[in-house]
């Protein structure tokens, strides 16, 4: 989405800090100040200042009546009744997750490191297909767990694991949502690699490395 795209947000947004609500309307707006995700402005009616950090809202992009709120400067964030985490979710942001049976093999410095007939593949806009597998199906013995964590709104929190072979480490190579969003329910207790940075084998064929952010 183009820097500056602002469209109205049709949910009802709240912020809260230290268990009060500093922010409740439903007459926010999806800004594009960066191009990856939205952000949302709220009327500047709808600020609580004795709750909301005077230090926290900013004009942003100087839209008249509303501001942008630090995301972090809260506690937790709502859309509706649902708690939001990391950022708003993009509206033209799609997740689909999808079971298969295509066979799979990851491959880490040559060393097959996962093998599966039952992946699922998960489908993330503007992101290369995930293959996300079984346990089972992975040498968890080379996997040592990672103390890195990360959190997705579409999909919730993430554990990671860093890959052994023969003495070379590859850090934060793997994740995992041991409980993720509702949405995403069918990834819990999977684990994936990057794309970017193993060799990933599907019914034969060897995957062009894809080039995102996350190479």
């Amino acid at each position: 989405m183009e820097i500056g795209h602002t469209e109205p947000c049709p949910r009802r947004v709240r912020a809260a800090l230290g268990g009060v609500v500093g922010v409740d309307t439903t007459e926010a707006l999806y800004v594009w100040d960066i191009p990856y995700y939205p952000a949302w402005y709220v009327p500047n009616s709808s600020i609580v200042p004795d709750v909301v950090p005077a230090g926290a809202i900013t004009t942003g992009l100087g839209i008249d009546g509303y501001s942008r709120i630090a995301w972090d400067a809260v506690d937790a964030w709502f859309e509706e009744d649902e708690e939001v985490f990391k950022h708003p979710r993009d509206p033209y942001h799609r997740v689909d997750v999808l079971h298969s049976s295509r066979h799979v093999r990851v491959l880490v410095d040559g060393q097959v490191v996962a093998d599966s007939r039952s992946p699922r593949l998960l489908f993330e806009t503007n992101l290369p297909v995930r293959y996300y597998l079984p346990k089972l199906d992975v040498r968890m013995d080379l996997l040592s767990p990672s103390d890195r964590s990360s959190v997705c709104p579409y999909k919730g929190t993430a554990e990671y694991w860093s890959v052994n072979i023969n003495g070379s480490l590859h850090e934060d190579l793997v994740w995992g949502y041991r409980e993720p969003i509702p949405e995403a329910a069918k990834i819990a207790g999977l684990v994936c690699f990057y794309n970017e940075r193993v060799d990933i084998e599907v019914d034969g064929q060897m995957l062009a490395r894809p080039k995102t952010q996350f190479a």
